[in-house]
């Protein structure tokens, strides 16, 4: 049996895929050596998610549950297409990084080119990573998920493949040297996948730059219909497959709205000025607190930190807790009353 590389340990984490479970328990049953690194590579995605939005008004779904197309809320947006994406690429990575690390049985490092020149001075060698296999196996998972042929289906299927495009975008050539003493005389070069993070990055380039696509209000009525089929066929010709792309306008994400499963801005904590924030982290209390109509508070906290940290000859470093009071920003209400000032062990000090 295989390991997987940072395996969830917690209970909760296996009631966040019951939509995706419900698939990999009636697919292939070839496939069902798979799942686990399925859900892994899912829940990846959706952490890198979190880390791209961070600071914006929409900061992305908790779960891949709203990717279920038997969800009744399930939007085609621009944010929606980066969540398609981003959990594609999630689960092809992981797929990908299994493979090359020898936890399935059938597959390995890519060594279809091993042996072969590549350029100057260099050949093809080492263990490159196996995208193809990432990509056939995740196509194979997360793409059956869409089973309608309407507009949205199409849609979300191919922001799937954008995201694993992403994978291959970012792949570079990793070299070693070989030759007397250390000389380089000769190099045998391999490919391999980019972090995680610089997959995320990418895929945020093309969330910014995402395109709506004009669909026929007539056909985008008739749902899985030929006229339908036909429709999205002939918009798509235009598109080019490493873009993201959708149908509908962003709902307004400063409000809370439980139909819609947003969670809003009140709450949220943000960040003022410091010299070794970024301009965006700077600017975060504005965005997500004046922008949606609500005022910024100060709360005073205590945290703990390591500090008088000694070195104990060999080889280990103790450090005592110290305790210190921090200021932090939250996004607030303009009126209403004030909340208990001591409530959870947090102070108010001051509203901005």
């Amino acid at each position: 049996m295989f390991q997987l590389h940072n395996k969830p340990r917690d209970s909760a984490f296996r009631t966040e895929f019951q939509t995706m479970n419900n698939f990999l328990m009636t697919g292939p049953k070839a496939y069902l050596t798979y799942a686990s690194s399925v859900q892994v590579g899912a829940q990846s995605g959706i952490r890198e998610c979190k880390r791209q939005f961070a600071l914006e008004k929409w900061n992305c779904p908790e779960n891949t549950r709203s990717l279920s197309p038997h969800n009744g809320l399930r939007s085609a947006t621009r944010e929606t297409s980066f969540v398609h994406a981003i959990s594609a690429a999630g689960v092809m990575y992981t797929l990908t990084k299994n493979c090359t690390a020898g936890d399935f049985d059938n597959c390995g490092c890519d060594d279809s080119k091993i042996g072969q020149p590549g350029g100057a001075g260099w050949i093809w060698g080492g263990c490159s990573d196996n995208v193809a296999f990432g990509e056939k196996i995740s196509k194979q998972f997360v793409d059956a998920l869409e089973d309608g042929h309407d507009s949205r289906a199409a849609v979300n299927l191919h922001n799937n493949e954008a995201g694993r495009l992403a994978i291959k975008a970012t792949m570079r050539k990793a070299c070693k040297c070989h030759g007397v003493s250390g000389s380089c005389t000769i190099q045998t070069c391999w490919m391999q996948m980019a972090d995680f993070r610089e997959v995320g990055n990418y895929l945020k380039m093309k969330y910014k730059h995402a395109k709506e696509l004009e669909m026929d209000k007539k056909a985008a009525r008739a749902g899985n219909s030929a006229d339908n089929r036909d429709a999205v066929t002939h918009t798509f010709l235009s598109v080019a497959t490493t873009e993201l792309i959708y149908l509908e306008s962003s709902p307004n994400y400063c409000v809370k709205n439980q139909t819609l499963g947003l969670h809003g801005t009140e709450g949220r904590e943000c960040f003022k000025e410091d010299k070794n924030m970024s301009q965006w982290e700077k600017n975060s209390c504005r965005r997500l607190c004046n922008e949606c109509g609500l005022k910024v508070v100060k709360k005073r906290t205590e945290v703990f930190i390591s500090c008088n940290c000694k070195f104990h000859w060999c080889c280990t470093v103790k450090c005592e807790k110290c305790k210190r009071v921090v200021a932090k920003y939250f996004c607030a209400h303009k009126s209403g009353k004030k909340k208990n000032k001591k409530a959870h062990g947090v102070k108010i000090l001051t509203s901005l």
